[in-house]
């Protein structure tokens, strides 16, 4: 009988990783409390279970008798998946205590603190009444988030003491822990830097500028090589790598999101799993390496291959878009400009006319796979891409 290989979700972000399993020998079961997503059909088979509770997971880690685990593209997959390794003594992940303060943002601005990291200082508070008793110190404007949480959930930028109160409120409300960090915000633009890590070096990476469109805190789109990464890739491995050493890390992805302002990559986010929206797919068209199957065989501790690493230089031009909509309402049609056409390489969307936007600052129908000859054409692009992606409504605009 084929191993077990439980994936803890089964959205469109989790498919690279769930065909790389199959692809690696693995009875795939995918589970999560929504069985309506679409990644689910592209397992062996789907277990109800809520990914976030690590009770429950283990628990169905251990009615499969599973060989090896895997975390979705969400921070609670990933501590559940570190939780579950941990007590079934599997290997391919960090402890159980290092992730959790990897993916929570206060601990995490308490380690970089320490290890002198190009990252915001934060503080963090566990009530409304203790940030509001120190708001007076806050160097505005600051962003406050949810600790625990991920995608721009519960996060706001306040400007003064008058707006820090209702973006307290809002993080609080948001948060699972009930800890919220506030931090200066940075005037910048926004990229990613993922990386692959072997004995705590980084022997693989991928660099991407990051857009947003209607919700200024979710990345809608993304193309890469980033702006001047040739001037900043070595500050960003130097930080990494100490932190993988530091930390001693386990191979695997290790991504981390940044703000270049002033010069400097600032890291703001770092994670131990997968990223959203089919990332994979542009990481190995622009480095010609199988990133999702890199992700799967490291969280299932199996052999990695060093042919892996011999990356496509220079990176390739090229990205993904989110396709969304301007506001709520019903779907008659996605029409992509005739000259982004040329660009699109490949596409995964799962609207269809009549389909529903409930919440367009998150709702999302599809996602673009884009290639570009250069710089130019894929900047020019890629700052145009909500005029050349629009979504035709059905019903009047209210």
């Amino acid at each position: 009988m084929k191993k077990v290989l439980l994936i803890l979700n089964g959205g469109h972000s989790e498919i690279p990783l769930i065909r790389a399993g199959k692809k690696l020998g693995f009875h795939v079961v995918t589970t999560g409390n929504l069985p309506e997503l679409i990644g689910h059909s592209y397992a062996d088979q789907y277990c109800r279970a809520d990914f976030s509770d690590k009770e429950a997971i283990l628990k169905l880690a251990k009615d499969l008798n599973i060989a090896a685990i895997c975390s979705c593209a969400n921070d609670f997959g990933i501590i559940t998946a570190a939780y579950v390794a941990e007590k079934l003594n599997l290997p391919g992940h960090d402890s159980f205590e290092t992730t959790c303060a990897l993916h929570h943002k206060d601990t995490f601005r308490q380690i970089t603190a320490k290890f002198n990291i190009h990252a915001p200082l934060a503080k963090s508070f566990s009530s409304v009444d203790d940030a509001l008793n120190d708001a007076d110190s806050f160097a505005y404007p600051v962003i406050v988030k949810p600790t625990d949480l991920t995608g721009g959930k519960g996060v706001s930028r306040a400007d003064n003491s008058y707006e820090i109160s209702t973006a307290l409120k809002k993080a609080f409300n948001m948060s699972r822990c009930g800890v919220v960090v506030v931090e200066p915000f940075l005037s910048g633009t926004l990229h990613s830097f993922s990386t692959f890590l072997v004995n705590q070096k980084i022997v693989a990476h991928f660099s991407d500028n990051e857009y947003t469109y209607k919700n200024p805190y979710l990345i809608s789109s993304s193309a890469g090589p980033a702006k001047d990464i040739d001037k900043y890739a070595e500050i960003l491995i130097a930080d990494m790598e100490k932190l993988a050493h530091e930390l001693k890390l386990v191979d695997g992805v290790f991504h981390a999101q940044y703000i270049l302002s002033g010069g400097m990559p600032y890291i703001i986010e770092i994670t131990r799993r997968c990223s959203g929206d089919f990332y994979s797919v542009p990481v190995e068209y622009a480095r010609d390496i199988p990133w999702a199957e890199m992700i799967v065989r490291a969280e299932c501790s199996l052999p990695l291959e060093e042919d892996f690493f011999r990356m496509h230089e220079p990176q390739r031009f090229g990205g993904r878009h989110c396709i969304m909509g301007r506001r709520n309402g019903t779907v008659k049609d996605v029409v992509i400009a005739d000259e982004l056409r040329e660009n699109v390489y490949d596409a995964f969307t799962w609207w269809k006319p009549g389909h529903i936007i409930s919440d367009f600052m998150k709702d999302k129908l599809g996602v673009l796979f884009l290639k570009f000859s250069d710089e130019r054409e894929m900047l020019d692009k890629i700052n145009r891409i909500t005029d050349l992606v629009k979504v035709i409504y059905s019903d009047k605009e209210v």
